[in-house]
C-alpha cells in the first residue's frame, strides 16, 4: 500500500518511535512530584519544551503542550479573545482556515461575538491588505493558517502579522501543516501546531503565546502548562513529538527539494493524461508535498475507493466524500471545482517509483468511474434548440454536471441550458464547469423545487 495522505497524518518517524519507547521507561511518573521518578519526568518534559521552543523560535516559557492541535486552537482563540475583551469581541479569520478555527469562530458568534471571514483568491491565498481592511476598533484577534491543509497554498503570514500589528491586533497562526518544514516568519502573537502532522504521535499539540500578548485562560484553574492545558502531561508522547520535529527539521531542506520535484511532476502529468481536470492551489507558493486536483464527471467517493483498491491511500475535499454532502469550505471559498477532488500529500521518503505508478494507474481509474456514472457520452450532436431544461433534482454530484455537459451540445450557440438541482454542490460545480469548458454562467434563480442554474452555450 502506498500512503499518500501525509497532510492528514504523517507516518510515525523512526526517531519518534525510539524516543517514545525510551520515554515510556523514564518519563511515566508525575512531573509535578519531587521524588526521583517525578524529577526524571520533569527533566524530560523541560528538555522537550526547550527543544520545541528552539524549533518554533520562541521562549520556552511561552510554549505549552496540549492534547491535540485542535485543542491548542480552541484554547488559543478563546484565551486571546478573553484577554482582550475590553477592546471588543470582533474576530477575523480567513475563509479557508482549518475547521477547528472556523468552529471556534462559530462558537464565538453563538456567544454574542462577531466574526469576519476574509475571502481568498482562486489559488486559496488571502491578500494582506484584506486583513488590514477587516480590522476594526473592536477587533480582539485575527487568525491565519501558515499553509492550507487541502490545497497546500502558503499564506503571507509575515505581511498579515505586520498589517495587524500596525493597529495593535494580535495574530494567531495555525502552523499545523508547515511547522515541520521550518519556522513561521513574521511578528505573530500566538501559534498552534499538531505533532501528528510532522511524524510525531497523535495527541500532542503546541500552543505558543508570546510575551506581551494578553491572554486569559477560560479553563478552571490548573497549575500545569501555565494554566493553558489542564491535566496530567503525556510526557512520553511529548518527548516523541519533539524528537520527531527535530529529526524532520534536520531533513527538511533536502526532502522539501525532492518532494517539490515529485509534486511538480504530478501537477504537470495529471492534466496531460486525464481529460477535464483542474489542478488547484497556488502553483509556486505552496507546501512541498501537497498536490490537489479535481476531475469533472467523477464521484469523489468512488474515485478514492477505486484508488484504495489499487493500493493508493489519498484523501479528498470533495462533497461526494463527506457525510454532509456539502462542498469543502476551502474549495467553495476558492470558487473551484469540488467534484472528483483528490489530494495527494507525500510523506517524507516517498519514492519516485511510487509516484510514477500512481500516475500510470490514475487515468484508467478516472475513466472507469466516469463510465460507471454514464459520463462517457457527454459530447452529443447539436439539435439547434434555443433552450433545454435539465431536471437533476434528487441527484448528487457529479450527476447534475454530467447532465449539463450532455445537454449543452444539444442547444444552438447562444442557446440556454436551465439545470434544476437541489444538491448544494451544484452551486459551486456548475459555475466551475463553465469556467473550465468556456461556457457562460448566467447565474441562478429560484425554482418550484431546488434551484435553477442558467448556462449559455458560447461555442
Amino acid at each position: 500500500m502506498v500512503y499518500l495522505d501525509a497532510a492528514s497524518a504523517a507516518p510515525l518517524h523512526p526517531v519518534a518511535r525510539q524516543a517514545l519507547e525510551a520515554a515510556l521507561d523514564e518519563g511515566w511518573a508525575d512531573p509535578a512530584r519531587l521524588y526521583r521518578e517525578g524529577r526524571r519526568a520533569r527533566m524530560l518534559l523541560d528538555a522537550a519544551r526547550e527543544a520545541a521552543a528552539e524549533a518554533v523560535g520562541c521562549r520556552a516559557d511561552e510554549l505549552a503542550f496540549t492534547s491535540s492541535g485542535t485543542r491548542a486552537v480552541h484554547t488559543g482563540v478563546a484565551g486571546a479573545l478573553a484577554g482582550r475583551r475590553r477592546t471588543g469581541r470582533h474576530l477575523i479569520v480567513s475563509a479557508v482556515e482549518h475547521s477547528s478555527v472556523l468552529h471556534a469562530a462559530e462558537f464565538h458568534e453563538a456567544d454574542g461575538g462577531t466574526a469576519t471571514r476574509v475571502a481568498v483568491d482562486r489559488t486559496g491565498r488571502v491578500a494582506p491588505d484584506s486583513y488590514a481592511e477587516a480590522c476594526r476598533p473592536d477587533t480582539a484577534l485575527a487568525c491565519l493558517q501558515s499553509a492550507n491543509h487541502e490545497v497546500g497554498t502558503e499564506q503571507p503570514v509575515a505581511e498579515v502579522a505586520e498589517a495587524c500589528g500596525a493597529v495593535g491586533v494580535p495574530l494567531l497562526v495555525d502552523a499545523a501543516q508547515s511547522l515541520g518544514w521550518g519556522r513561521v516568519p513574521g511578528r505573530w502573537s500566538l501559534l498552534t501546531a499538531s505533532a501528528h502532522k510532522w511524524g510525531g504521535p497523535p495527541g500532542v499539540g503546541l500552543l505558543v503565546v508570546r510575551k506581551g500578548t494578553r491572554f486569559a485562560s477560560r479553563e478552571p484553574a490548573d497549575p500545569r502548562e501555565r494554566g493553558r492545558s489542564p491535566g496530567f502531561e503525556n510526557v512520553p508522547a511529548v518527548v516523541a513529538a519533539v524528537a520527531a520535529l527535530r529529526a524532520t527539521r534536520a531533513e527538511a531542506e533536502a526532502e522539501a527539494a525532492r518532494l517539490r520535484e515529485l509534486t511538480a511532476l504530478i501537477r504537470a502529468r495529471v492534466p496531460e493524461t486525464v481529460p477535464d481536470v483542474e489542478v488547484v492551489g497556488d502553483p509556486e507558493r505552496r507546501l512541498p508535498g501537497v498536490v490537489t486536483f479535481s476531475c469533472l464527471y467523477v464521484d469523489g467517493e468512488s474515485l478514492l475507493r477505486e484508488l484504495d483498491a489499487r493500493g493508493f491511500s489519498v484523501s479528498s475535499g470533495s462533497s461526494c466524500t463527506s457525510d454532509t454532502l456539502t462542498p469543502s469550505h476551502v474549495l467553495r471559498a476558492m470558487g473551484v471545482l469540488s467534484e472528483g477532488n483528490v489530494r495527494v500529500s507525500l510523506p517524507p521518503g516517498t519514492s519516485g517509483a511510487d509516484v510514477e505508478r500512481f500516475l500510470r494507474v490514475l487515468p484508467g481509474v478516472v475513466a472507469e468511474v466516469r463510465d460507471k456514472l454514464g459520463a462517457s457520452g457527454v459530447a452529443e450532436a447539436a439539435s439547434g434548440r434555443d433552450t433545454v431544461v435539465v431536471d437533476a433534482l434528487g441527484t448528487l454530484c457529479p450527476l447534475p454536471v454530467i447532465a449539463l455537459a450532455k445537454a449543452v451540445d444539444g442547444v444552438a450557440v447562444g442557446g440556454t441550458v436551465r439545470v434544476l438541482a437541489d444538491d448544494e454542490a451544484a452551486r459551486l460545480d456548475i459555475p466551475a464547469w463553465c469556467e473550465m469548458r468556456g461556457q457562460e454562467y448566467l447565474g441562478e434563480e429560484p425554482a418550484t423545487s431546488g434551484t435553477a442554474y442558467l448556462v449559455r452555450r458560447v461555442r
